[in-house]
């Protein structure tokens, strides 16, 4: 078997390429999925990146990122929302059936945790008809707790778990980072808990000591995760899908892509597989 078939390069760890130079360093390397982000997709053209990515073989694993839903306002909400759909959209074009999901951390001024929660589950419940018809899935990903204020107050994969369960839609499930998730004492049982509705699984490590707490992500093999049990506990629970690397390192984004994704291939398979 090709020890490379399940491996996706998220295009946030080649932060400098374009969609195009993205789709055909993986297609140099034997890479057939991408992990596709809105704001390169919109630089390269919408279409014109569906038809790079199918002319070079390589497939769409995901597209990031929709979400954000809690608001001061509820035309901001909605504004939210819309967005959201148009990502939705978008990844239909893509020919990708994955948008990821950053939910949203408190509105502006706000100290209601409970009340922005609800929010993200409302407006995810509320684009389950728009994803149903563009056949596409809603994947919650949970973020570490460091991220909570800004960036997503679904802290935990149980709270990804709690809502995808709520909300009741084949339409919606989470997306397993283990740089969100390694340090949870219920991280095994959630996975296994998540096993109908796993959407995607994300690979890099935690470096000690954390040079940033968003760009300081490491290399698979540079920190203190053992992604490998991780990725064994998402494949026991019945994930076979792509596995993407998403790295935000500065020192990363400063080496030259070929040569980060050389070293992405040699630690998939000594770190991951």
């Amino acid at each position: 078997m090709n020890a490379f078939a399940r491996l996706s390069l998220n295009q946030a760890t080649v932060q400098s390429w374009s969609v195009q130079e993205a789709v055909d360093g993986c297609a140099r390397a034997g890479i057939g999925w991408i992990g596709l982000w809105r704001e390169q997709v919109a630089e390269q053209g919408l279409h014109e990146s569906a038809r790079l990515a199918r002319d070079a073989g390589v497939r769409v694993s995901s597209l990031c990122r929709g979400g954000f839903f809690p608001a001061a306002t509820a035309a901001q909400r909605r504004a939210r929302i819309d967005d959201t759909a148009r990502a939705l959209d978008e990844a239909a074009a893509l020919h990708t059936d994955v948008l990821v999901l950053v939910c949203g951390g408190l509105p502006e001024g706000s100290r209601d945790v409970d009340g922005a929660r609800q929010m993200i589950e409302d407006g995810v419940a509320a684009l389950v008809p728009h994803a149903a018809e563009r056949g596409v899935r809603l994947a919650i990903e949970p973020l570490h707790p460091m991220f909570a204020a800004d960036r997503s107050l679904i802290t935990t994969l149980t709270l990804a778990n709690d809502v995808v369960e709520r909300v009741a839609s084949p339409h919606v499930g989470v997306v397993i980072d283990v740089y969100h998730v390694w340090w949870d004492p219920a991280v095994y049982a959630q996975i296994a808990r998540a096993a109908p509705y796993t959407l995607g699984f994300h690979v890099n490590d935690w470096i000690v000591p954390l040079p940033d707490l968003l760009r300081g992500r490491g290399m698979m093999g540079d920190g203190c995760i053992d992604v490998r049990r991780l990725r064994e506990a998402v494949d026991r629970a019945g994930y076979a899908g792509p596995i993407e690397v998403e790295i935000f390192n500065d020192v990363i984004w400063s080496t030259p892509g070929d040569d980060v994704v050389a070293h992405m291939k040699d630690r998939f398979v000594s770190e991951v597989l």
